[in-house]
């Protein structure tokens, strides 16, 4: 399956913390996504852009905090990451680019 544009959308960054670490030691990658993907679309998006084997797709919407602007009351946007688990030995290495 070839990556069309609009997989490119879905999937916005990888995600590179301490515990998206964690994370990648048990087989999963976890990527920011649009707040509009769903479960299915972010799993075919994957297979297509990296060409890998997913098994599973756990989807978190992280809230966005308030937080003081230049003295003033704002809110950081929602943020939706996905938790792709791979199937046995398929990989994404999220050092390199797309």
């Amino acid at each position: 399956m070839s990556a069309k544009p609009e997989h490119y959308d879905l999937i916005k960054k990888p995600i590179i913390t301490e515990k998206a670490t964690m994370a990648s030691e048990a087989g999963a990658v976890v990527f920011q996504v649009a707040m509009d993907a769903t479960k299915p679309q972010i799993k075919e998006a994957v297979e297509a852009v990296f060409g890998v084997k997913v098994k599973a797709v756990n989807t978190v919407v992280a809230k966005g905090k308030a937080k003081k602007f230049r003295g003033r009351a704002g809110e950081r946007s929602d943020k939706k990451k996905a938790y792709v688990m791979l199937e046995a030995g398929n990989t994404i290495d999220v050092s390199t680019g797309l």
